[in-house]
């Protein structure tokens, strides 16, 4: 069961609705950026935060004994479990991610763009899962095994562990001081209903309705029309999947509606073995919830991020969404922006799937790391290159060709993360698309505004094969401040003209 990364004693909303979404008018049909709130503090210049933000796990060393040598041995043994325990059982605590590059300047605030900012450190998200519960609907207790209920509800988390200002956490998220990120903990998740993984799309009941209700809710007060499911990686618990989607939602100025699928990870790298098996499990359950979103939420297009082995449940629920059936239309799920930052998944089952459904979503991005130091070990024990570190010799030449004609189309784009162009960011990371200031300021052009890459600063550039692909040019910081300075004058012009 899940612990890590939650808060004892939270406390609980008596509402499923989140508190900082049931306030203003509807969404304009594009987000009104941007504006600096004008009573909070500005920032000067732009800065930098160290990379390598998340604390390590340390294991205890192991105590000599002196005796006879079968106490010797079974002093060691013992020893040997407990690390073996320390190390499976310590996960990292979420700490917020280093401010995107897009908020350190202070003419650039998506803050300013929400209209109905909660000034809060608490934050919320919506969340579904099919893992199996215990537990009261208040306070549920969400198991690493997947069960055959699909639970909605919402989760609400503290940024700062609780006595946090507004003010401190607004100069937390547009400087880049050499402190400590603060903790992101969950204070508490509140399941408003429970259906089938199989439910009919057209007939998920009263409480889930109800639920689809809040989401339409939050979508009417948020500048972004559109709803975004996040999907978490390995080795992932639930603390660590809602605060990863929060910290999201935060660098959205919290403009964006976001949804966390917490698909059943044993939340232990031990058994990665149970995640890759329980991630394609899971595929169907992340198309039927897809699926559900799109028929009964008003939201203009359902984004996705799968991040590492998420892949390995995205990919090929979208797969399932791309496949035309008797009665079912692909085009009806509204698939807007799908990003896949360092995709743990096959590289040659992933391209399979792409082939299936491309052409659905608006753009399909694909950001690499080809020295991504968790996708070689994943290589190791898969057999296999991954899609966040491919190995193009392992495709058939008739896929190979299918990829560089892709590359050359404006909906779907492949991004290298390098250290070379992103000084400062662990040229092994795997963590790139949130640490890095500049990449995760990537994300939010292309989630908010749905620009293609060349619109969002990025260079152009194409290997001896062909294949196009994408990097962070030396100048990305002009580039980006030029890009937020067009979207500032955007915004300004359209309130001089009214709606």
């Amino acid at each position: 069961m899940h612990a890590g990364g939650i808060r004892p004693g939270g406390r609980k909303r008596a509402s499923g609705v989140p508190c900082s979404l049931r306030r203003g008018e509807p969404a304009p049909a594009q987000p009104a950026i941007l504006r600096a709130p004008a009573r909070l503090p500005a920032t000067s210049g732009r800065q930098r935060h160290p990379p390598g933000f998340l604390e390590q796990c340390r294991l205890p060393a192991p105590a000599s004994a002196p005796g006879a040598e079968s106490e010797a041995t079974m002093i060691r043994l013992l020893a040997s479990l407990l690390a073996v325990f320390a190390l499976t059982a310590c996960q990292p605590p979420v700490r917020l991610m280093p401010p995107p590059a897009a908020f350190l300047n202070s003419e650039h605030n998506l803050f300013g763009a929400n209209p109905n900012l909660d000034q809060d450190p608490q934050i919320q998200v919506f969340y579904a899962t099919n893992r199996a519960a215990l537990g009261s609907d208040g306070a549920p207790l969400y198991t690493v095994f997947p069960g055959g209920q699909l639970n909605l509800g919402t989760a609400t988390l503290d940024i700062g562990g609780g006595g946090k200002t507004w003010d401190w956490l607004y100069q937390q998220s547009t400087t880049a001081t050499g402190e400590r990120r603060p903790q992101i903990l969950v204070d508490s998740m509140t399941r408003q209903a429970s259906v089938p993984t199989d439910v009919a799309v057209e007939a998920p009941g009263e409480d889930a309705m109800a639920w689809f209700r809040s989401i339409d809710q939050a979508l009417a007060s948020s500048a972004d029309p559109d709803l975004t499911v996040y999907v978490h990686g390995a080795n992932t618990s639930i603390g660590r999947a809602t605060a990863q989607a929060a910290q999201y939602r935060h660098f959205t100025g919290r403009n964006s509606v976001v949804l966390s699928y917490l698909w059943p990870s044993a939340e232990n790298f031990m058994r990665f073995g149970h995640d890759v098996s329980k991630s394609g499990q899971a595929g169907p359950v992340f198309a039927r919830l897809v699926q559900l979103l799109a028929r009964h939420t008003r939201a203009r297009h359902i984004n996705v991020i799968g991040y590492s082995s998420g892949a390995m449940v995205a990919s090929p629920g979208l797969a399932l969404l791309g496949t035309p059936a008797p009665g079912y239309d692909p085009h009806s799920v509204r698939l807007g922006e799908v990003y896949f930052p360092a995709p743990d998944a096959d590289f040659r089952t992933f391209v399979d799937q792409l082939q299936v459904y491309h052409g659905y979503p608006k753009r399909v991005t694909v950001t690499v790391n080809m020295r991504d130091s968790v996708l070689v070990l994943s290589r190791l024990h898969q057999r296999g290159s991954r899609a966040g570190r491919p190995d193009k010799t392992e495709l058939s030449e008739e896929d190979a060709r299918w990829m560089v004609e892709s590359s050359k189309r404006l909906d779907f784009d492949l991004i290298s993360a390098r250290a070379e162009d992103l000084p400062g960011m662990d040229r092994r990371s795997h963590i790139f698309w949130y640490e890095d200031p500049r990449v995760s300021s990537d994300v939010l052009l292309k989630m908010l505004f749905h620009f293609d890459p060349e619109e969002r600063g990025l260079q152009r550039n194409q290997t001896a094969d062909n294949l196009e692909f994408w990097t962070f040019p030396e100048d990305y910081e002009e580039r980006l401040d030029q890009v937020m300075g067009e979207l500032v004058q955007a915004a300004a012009a359209k309130r001089a003209t009214g709606p």
